[in-house]
């Protein structure tokens, strides 16, 4: 989803169920702003399990999926179409690594997130995954222009 009319690339960003719980929602949108990322839309949802599976389908068979599903699915969550240049890329570099104890000083994943699920935010890994996600949760008249 790239470059129509200079908005650059699209991502989804997830705040999850402890971030949201921690009170971090406008930490990670300050992040996002200061990078100079544009939010196009957002929502608080809660997932139910048949839709954390739905959005998850693609780790199904991965030992970690029954416990992921459940912990997205604990309550609610921020989901975010965020725009710019290069953008899926930034918001990896802001979140860290998966796994926070290998996350570089300064990710959101290093200063607030305590193991490699309950890890505060997700964020869409490459533009085919990043399409696929946003239509997950939501519609182009959702997505601010």
């Amino acid at each position: 989803m790239s470059g129509e009319g200079g908005r650059g690339e699209r991502t989804l960003s997830i705040v999850k169920p402890d971030g949201v719980r921690k009170g971090l929602i406008g930490e990670v949108i300050r992040r996002f702003e200061k990078e100079g990322i544009r939010i196009s839309a957002m929502r608080m949802i809660r997932l139910t399990r048949g839709e954390a599976e739905g959005f998850y389908a693609v780790h199904r068979d991965r030992p970690f999926f029954g416990s992921l599903t459940e912990f997205i699915s604990s309550g609610p969550v921020v989901v975010m179409v965020l725009e710019g240049d290069d953008v899926i890329a930034r918001n990896r570099r802001l979140m860290g690594a998966t796994d926070p104890k290998k996350a570089d000083k300064g990710t959101i994943r290093a200063d607030f997130a305590h193991n490699v699920e309950q890890n505060i935010v997700h964020g869409s890994d490459a533009p085919e995954t990043a399409e696929t996600e946003i239509r997950y949760f939501f519609s182009d008249l959702d997505l601010v222009r």
